[in-house]
């Protein structure tokens, strides 16, 4: 009897399975969003005992010095923080005009299925980019972040592929990208010094959208959406940038404080909630915003140390007046100009380069957790590489650059080779030069830019944009320095003149600029 009055009903017993397994739904459903899980606040003692690998730094971003550092190179998964990288992209295709603040992007099933923190959109509906960008800074919404991704990638692959290159463009060497949102993903790193980097080049590169960051609540169909970021409004000076969390990483956060002329990067890594990251930043900040430079000697942190330098030695000299139908009027654009750059009148000869070296995106061993390899390259090649060579003494070679576009993304359509700063010709350039009328005497010209990060990026997008036509074609970037200023033209040779033509044609009508060229 006693038994019999014990026993359970069988469809209370289904009611508390299923309870129980909503709760545990409920309790996941916090990665990458910046926001303690349910479960974390409703247990101190579980809290307390959970405490991710901890990491920090505090950079004068006046200086550049260095003004604290705990594990700053340690490998972490950035979380959240990786939608800083998404925008910087997105800020990118606005500041050149290929997109606008109301361009509607599509929503896949794809984005539509991430995991929270979302806005919750449907596939086949649409956001416009304003909309997206605040959706990613207060919200940190994963579906938005891969609709951006795949609006501005192709795929999310792709993107994450783009994120990876412009990190080793900034000099974040440790830093690599799988997705677009920050969700966890193994092979996901960075470090707390890459972080702060980005945190800085953001601000210097896009001080016209950097203010999207100092968001605190945006309206989205009715409803109010309140940044994750709480100390936004609550310490003087704070205008940004962004928290994260994933169950791996912790709580992070990066903030930048601009205070009586004084500016600090400051980065924290391993909070064992939103609450003790919070107090631990509040710390730091306080411990270094007076001390730190209040007059900016650093250069920007731009695409290549060699371009940051240029542009800071140009930065204190005074303009010179460009005077119209001067040479440099007629052959070169402004510094950062899409507008291709009419040719000098000089000899145009070719000589073979050296192997092409790549270098691997495996991450780094880490502390806490094995790390899967990335994927090996397979589709290095090494190409012909065209070069103008004028009178004047031949520039010195640059230090090696960071792994490029190519190295980073195997599902790019070409290797891209650098012509990098002119050579002596060699005594067979004659012999090169009928080599190459061979194969065709004409080549074209998509774009100048002044990083050669830039350049490739064209050349690969403008590939895939006339694959036929430009499959068999060398592409290559140019180095062209003139007094302070270094440009990079993008270009592809090995054509004849109908091809030639053709593919301009074909580019035009893609938005790619392009000019040709007699070789």
């Amino acid at each position: 009897m006693l038994r019999a009055a014990t026993r359970v009903p069988r469809r209370q017993r289904w009611g508390a399975l299923f309870l129980l397994t909503a709760i545990a739904v409920a309790a996941a459903a916090g990665a990458a969003d910046g926001k303690s899980p349910r479960r974390h606040r409703a247990a101190p003692a579980e809290a307390e005992s959970y405490q991710p690998s901890y990491a920090s730094i505090v950079v004068d971003a006046n200086s550049g010095a260095v003004m604290q550092a705990t594990n700053a190179d340690s490998l972490r998964h950035p979380a959240s923080l990786t939608k800083i990288m998404t925008l910087y992209l997105l800020f990118e295709r606005l500041e050149a005009g290929k997109i606008k603040m109301t361009t509607e992007m599509p929503v896949s099933a794809h984005a539509a299925a991430q995991a929270p923190s979302k806005l919750g959109l449907e596939p086949g509906e649409t956001i416009s980019v304003e909309t997206a960008i605040r959706a990613i800074v207060t919200k940190s919404a994963n579906d938005v972040a891969v609709i951006v991704a795949e609006a501005l990638g192709g795929s999310e692959e792709n993107f994450a592929a783009l994120m990876t290159a412009k990190a080793r463009a900034l000099g974040m060497a440790h830093t690599t990208y799988r997705n677009a949102s920050g969700l966890p993903e193994d092979q996901q790193i960075t470090t707390a010094r890459d972080m702060a980097m980005l945190g800085r080049a953001i601000q210097d590169r896009f001080p016209q959208y950097y203010h999207y960051f100092a968001t605190r609540t945006f309206t989205f169909r009715g409803r109010t959406v309140r940044n994750h970021n709480h100390l936004l409004g609550d310490i003087p000076g704070l205008d940004g940038i962004k928290t994260g969390y994933i169950h791996d990483s912790g709580f992070n956060i990066v903030t930048s404080v601009n205070r009586n002329n004084r500016h600090i990067i400051a980065v924290v890594f391993g909070g064992h909630t939103a609450e003790a990251r919070d107090a631990r930043v509040r710390s730091l900040i306080d411990n270094n915003i007076n001390i730190a430079s209040a007059k900016r000697t650093a250069p920007p942190v731009v695409e290549g140390r060699d371009t940051a330098a240029a542009r800071a030695k140009e930065a204190e000299q005074p303009k010179e007046k460009t005077i119209a139908g001067s040479p440099q009027a007629d052959t070169e654009p402004p510094v950062g100009s899409t507008e291709p750059i009419k040719p000098n009148p000089v000899k145009t000869l070719v000589v073979q380069p050296g192997a092409a070296v790549t270098a691997s995106l495996s991450p780094l061993p880490s502390g806490n957790r094995k790390l899967a390899p990335a994927p090996a390259n397979t589709n290095a090649a090494t190409i012909t590489t065209v070069t103008t060579v004028k009178s004047e003494p031949a520039l010195p070679l640059p230090p090696s650059p960071p792994p490029t576009l190519a190295e980073t993304w195997p599902q790019a359509a070409a290797v891209v080779a650098s012509a990098g700063a002119a050579v002596p010709v060699p005594d067979s350039a004659p012999a090169l030069e009928a080599k190459a009328k061979s194969r065709g005497d004409w080549m074209i010209q998509v774009g100048a830019f002044d990083t050669e990060t830039e350049a490739k990026e064209r050349l690969t997008i403008a590939q895939s944009k006339a694959k036929d036509l430009l499959g068999q074609a060398n592409p290559f970037t140019e180095k062209m320095a003139k007094g302070d200023k270094t440009m990079y033209r993008a270009r592809f040779a090995g054509l004849d003149k109908n091809q030639a033509e053709t593919a301009c044609k074909n580019l035009k009508r893609s938005d790619i600029p392009c000019m040709m060229l007699k070789n």
